[in-house]
């Protein structure tokens, strides 16, 4: 089992959002040196969560040559409906040359009406259009200068493509795309295609439960039987389940027990305080039908959204926490560790934990997968 970094701070007004992007520069640099393999970022607009999320993809490339390790740079996930196909296509080569191959492309349709609406998508057609949007992505990929040109539409997007996508991809077909572990059609392009997956900890219409690894059991018991029966060599294998990836929204690490929970519960009352301001912009975004979510924000503070979305306590327990997932098969743990409103006080227990998750829990970890090795 290896360790990533999610960055996940939120920024509450404009003057705040130098801060919060210069803070996650440098806390993911911390992260590297303290054991992280990988950092990924979301792809949000708008709302302040992650300012530097409005072109997530120009943050890495800022960010990667930095790292004094080799670094993965991963996206969690990017809304694929917001994005042109052609240009979806360009900037995702783009990175996978610059940064070597390294480099994880979370995909998914979304979750924000309010995002939607900004770029002219209806929330109603996001899945059908993110769909159609990797399609096309595909037959960009695979086009020749010499083949036919591809004409397109898919949602707000429409083009006509004479050449080919420039620069061609590092790796081999293109980056690997990681799509979330729910639909048959996702999990299955995945499997064939040998790329890693996201196991969540929930069953759609249930989101919040008492039982995430459980969960998680079933869903990436799915993807690793049809990534098994794909026909893949061992190489390609390793490397689909070291990256298949189980998130926590927030990861908070002390010295003692109650000194976990204690934080915990401020970092949660500030990230619902967020949560709220942030629903009442989402209202006005779902004013009309064609942009009406089914689900609901629910509260963090319950004991539903912790199990479901925390990882906390000492390092010992967390040990004990992870220690099932990493016999089930789990590759990667995706740790949101600033999660929330980014203040001085925020970032002084985000370096906490990534400081105790390198100092124990990381290590003890890898010299795990060193034994299996």
């Amino acid at each position: 089992m290896r360790f990533s970094v999610f960055l996940n701070a939120r920024a509450t007004a404009p003057e705040q959002d130098r801060f919060v992007m210069k803070a996650m520069g440098d806390h993911a640099l911390l992260a590297e040196a303290k054991g992280f393999e990988a950092v990924f970022t979301p792809d949000h607009h708008f709302t302040g969560y992650a300012p530097w999320a409005s072109d997530p993809m120009m943050f890495a490339a800022w960010l990667a040559p930095q790292f004094r390790k080799p670094t993965t740079l991963g996206f969690s996930v990017t809304s694929v409906p917001l994005h042109s196909p052609v240009r979806f296509a360009e900037r995702v080569n783009l990175l996978d040359q610059l940064n070597d191959g390294r480099v994880l492309i979370g995909v998914g349709s979304g979750t924000t009406p309010e995002e939607m609406i900004g770029f002219g998508v209806n929330y109603r057609e996001a899945s059908a259009i993110s769909d159609r949007n990797l399609e096309i992505a595909e037959e960009l990929w695979a086009k020749l200068p010499e083949d036919d040109p591809i004409e397109f539409e898919s949602g707000p997007w429409k083009g006509r493509v004479l050449q080919r996508i420039a620069p061609a991809p590092y790796s081999k077909g293109h980056a690997p795309l990681m799509p979330v572990a729910f639909k048959e059609a996702s999990v299955r392009r995945a499997a064939e295609n040998g790329w890693p997956a996201f196991i969540p900890a929930f069953s759609p219409p249930v989101i919040n439960n008492l039982e995430p690894l459980s969960h998680v059991t079933k869903h990436y018991t799915k993807y690793r039987d049809m990534l098994m029966a794909a026909g893949h060599d061992q190489a390609t294998l390793d490397q689909a389940l070291g990256w298949t990836t189980h998130t926590y929204q927030c990861v908070h690490v002390a010295p003692s027990a109650d000194q976990a929970r204690e934080e915990l519960e401020i970092i949660l009352r500030a990230y619902q305080e967020a949560v709220n301001r942030e629903n009442a912009f989402a209202a006005k975004a779902e004013a009309d039908e064609a942009n009406k979510k089914t689900d609901i924000n629910l509260e963090a503070l319950t004991d539903e959204w912790i199990a479901t979305w925390c990882l906390y306590g000492t390092p010992e327990q967390v040990i004990e926490h992870l220690e099932p997932y990493a016999e089930l098969g789990i590759g990667n743990v995706l740790c949101g560790t600033t999660t929330g409103p980014l203040t001085d006080q925020r970032l002084d227990f985000a370096k906490q934990t990534v400081s105790l998750m390198g100092e124990k829990v990381i290590p003890h970890f890898a010299a795990k997968r060193r034994a299996a090795a």
